[in-house]
């Protein structure tokens, strides 16, 4: 992975001799346009010259991303989505491939072995990977957004240069905040961790671990100083295979199955002090804005589940299913739905890209991230939900895709934030610009 070339070679080869869906409400730049999230961080640039262009516009680079992971997925990942959500379990051959094919490393800086690219290179792959399985998007999503960038922006130079390459090339990732007490009040969590003489000892639990069962590396959030209440959390490392780590239980879900759910818990857990995250007492501050950062990935796993399942049925409806003489998406009842579901879903998706772009160029995005997440899993729970019936019974049975879209998307609704935080979170917002 020296380069961005040599890392997406394979998939820059099958792109250009596929043939690629429509896309169209997302088109290249044009020469005389430059596009605001090209590559470097907004923050060291001057953006004021530049002329606007629509957040639909993508980048070369962006393109790039965007055929290469579709034909990836369509290729590589779909033969293999409905054998994987019946057995509850990843495809080992899948998560090596994410890997192969520098999906895990999105944003890692090159010296790292990463592919060097900018988030919204990473939203579009979420996005792209999700309308052929949200359970491989969403690994895809949280290494990428939550921990790769948690070591990224709070490791220290020791810990990036020893896990950074491992992140990017063979080591799965897992975000370990929630647990049996703290939900959608995170902070009010339990785990503690106490000062040992050679660094720290953790005890407790966490539930609703997304990656937990392939990842090999875990970001622990516990209370170093409970006197502090949540100012007390920090921030730790903890390697799989540390004595007194267990994953002891994997849950059985309705939706996103192949993904590992675990519990996990803790029992005197010895990690060393260079495993500390960033500073101590800062952990509520780290996961506020992993959080805020990973909710737009969220939103983009929602709009390619949506994007997916609409796709699915509209091929159907229009090429397969006749009653009274014609093709079912040819009654202007069926038409005006799939007119009005198609809206739905790019409005969502300029919530989403939007809120990426404002990530990149350095602005508050907070509300937008809680608009395009509640917005976004609106969608897709509504327009997956259609989809199954648009399809009739061929969407209610699990030969094909529908009603995996439709059980997939109720998670959007519920975790890194439900839709309630999404609203309360918005609403804060808008009551700090219009209270006088």
């Amino acid at each position: 992975m020296a380069s961005l070339v040599r890392t997406f070679r394979p998939l820059a080869r099958a792109a250009r001799s596929s043939s690629r869906t429509v896309r169209p409400a997302f088109t290249r730049t044009s020469p005389q346009t430059r596009c605001l999230s090209a590559t470097m961080p907004r923050r060291e640039l001057d953006i004021a010259d530049i002329p606007p262009t629509p957040i639909s516009h993508l980048s070369e680079t962006e393109m790039l991303m965007a055929d290469s992971v579709q034909k990836f997925a369509n290729d590589a990942i779909l033969p293999k989505v409905r054998d994987m959500d019946e057995a509850e379990m990843m495809d080992p051959a899948v998560v090596e491939q994410l890997f192969e094919q520098g999906l895990m490393g999105i944003e890692i800086p090159e010296e790292y072995g990463g592919s060097g690219m900018n988030f919204t290179s990473a939203i579009i792959a979420i996005e792209e990977l999700a309308r052929i399985d949200p359970s491989v998007s969403v690994m895809c999503d949280v290494h990428n957004t939550l921990c790769n960038t948690a070591l990224l922006k709070y490791g220290s130079e020791d810990l990036k240069k020893k896990w950074l390459p491992k992140l990017a090339t063979d080591t799965v990732a897992s975000f370990c905040l929630s647990e049996p007490v703290s939900g959608s009040d995170a902070f009010a969590l339990a785990t503690k961790a106490t000062r040992t003489e050679n660094g720290y000892k953790i005890n407790g639990g966490k539930m609703w671990i997304t990656n937990s069962h392939e990842a090999n590396f875990f970001i622990v959030f516990a209370n170093l100083d409970p006197s502090k209440k949540y100012k007390g959390i920090t921030a730790f490392i903890v390697e799989k295979g540390t004595p007194g780590f267990e994953i002891s239980k994997k849950e059985k879900k309705l939706g996103i199955k192949a993904s590992s759910t675990c519990v996990i818990t803790f029992d005197d857990v010895e990690i060393p002090k260079e495993n500390l995250l960033g500073n101590e007492f800062e952990g509520y501050k780290y996961a506020i804005g992993l959080l805020n950062e990973g909710r737009i990935g969220i939103a983009a796993q929602m709009t390619g589940l949506a994007l997916g399942a609409w796709e699915n049925a509209a091929r159907y409806v229009w090429n397969d299913r006749k009653q009274f003489g014609q093709y079912v998406g040819e009654f202007q009842g069926m038409q005006h739905q799939l007119g009005q579901a198609w809206t739905e879903i790019q409005a969502a998706r300029a919530l989403v890209f939007n809120a990426a772009r404002k990530k990149e160029a350095g602005e508050d995005f907070v509300m937008d991230a809680a608009m395009a997440k509640l917005y976004s899993s609106q969608v897709a729970g509504k327009v997956s939900g259609q989809a199954v019936e648009w399809m009739g019974g061929m969407g209610f049975v699990r030969e094909g895709l529908a009603e995996k879209f439709f059980r997939d998307s109720k998670i959007g609704a519920i975790y890194e934030g439900t839709s309630n935080i999404q609203l309360t979170t918005i609403a804060k917002q808008l009551q700090k610009t219009y209270t006088r």
